[in-house]
Formats: C-alpha cells, structure tokens, sequence
C-alpha cells in the first residue's frame, strides 16, 4: 500500500498540486460566469469527503486527501497563486502537464494504486465540469458540459495514461 513515504517531498507536492490541476483543467477551458464558477470550483470538495468515507478508497487516495486537507506548507497556495496568474489556456496546459507528471510518478511510486488514483482524479474533472450549465442565460438553455470540456476531459484522460 503506497503513501506518503513512499514519494520525496517533491514527488508528494505533486500528487497534491493534481487534485487541483484535475479540476483547473475543465473550468480554465471553458470559464462559466461567476457563479458557475463558484460552483465549478467546489465541484471537487464531495469528491475528497467521498474518498475520505469510501472504504474501498485505496491508501493512496486516502493519504492524499488527508493531506491535501491539512496542507499547510504553502505548496497548494502556491499553486492557486500560479494558475491565477496565467490565462485561461494557460492554465489548462499547466494543469495537464501536471497530470502527465503525475501519473508518471504514481505509475513509477505506486504501481498498484495508479490506476484507482488516476480514474479518482479524473471523477473530480468530470464532477468540475457537471458543476454548472454552460452557455444558458438567466438559467434558461445551455449544456451541462460543454463541448470544450468535454475535449479537455478527453486530454485529462490521455494526461492520466486512461482510454478516454
């Protein structure tokens, strides 16, 4: 069972930074509003209570999210601090680099437990991209993923090493 110590601290700040990269991807791509950004952005959080409650969460999940939870080295800051910087695009190629890099050091670090934490990660791009109605006006028309997102999830996919 891998966690925590089974990664430097390099490698570990990593894992953290894709939980973030893994929604960033699908609401850079295609921003939906104010509020549909509000909603984009806690999309994820059930994801993490939900793996921290699943008993079948494998340990990785679990290490990651208490973690993630707790951070208080300044790394995901950090990282907040960067993707706010950048453009859009900016930051849905940033975060999909992180998911390539990510996966290479799980698949490397934590070969049993990779394939669970990639297909977890790309549940939170999915939940991100459900978060609210693209392209509707007043509540009215629109699509619960857009087609944009969509593609993104496809390269989050490829990012991840997964079939799309």
């Amino acid at each position: 069972m891998a966690n925590k110590n089974d990664f430097t601290p390099e490698e570990w700040t990593k894992v953290l930074e894709s939980i973030i990269a893994a929604g960033i991807a699908v609401s850079a791509v295609d921003p939906s509003g104010w509020w549909g950004t509000l909603k984009e952005a806690a999309a994820g959080t059930p994801a993490l209570a939900a793996a921290k409650r699943d008993p079948n969460s494998n340990e990785l999940i679990k290490a990651a999210v208490a973690d993630f939870e707790r951070s208080n080295d300044g790394s995901i800051l950090a990282m907040r601090e960067r993707f706010a910087q950048a453009e859009p695009t900016e930051c849905v190629q940033r975060s999909l680099a992180s998911l390539r890099e990510v996966s290479a050091i799980v698949d490397i670090k934590a070969p049993d437990e990779a394939a669970a934490f990639k297909t977890w990660l790309r549940e939170i791009s999915q939940k991100v991209a459900e978060a609210a109605v693209e392209g509707s006006f007043l509540g009215f028309g629109g699509v619960r993923v857009s087609d944009a997102e969509t593609a993104t999830l496809r390269d989050i996919s490829k990012a991840l090493g997964m079939a799309s």
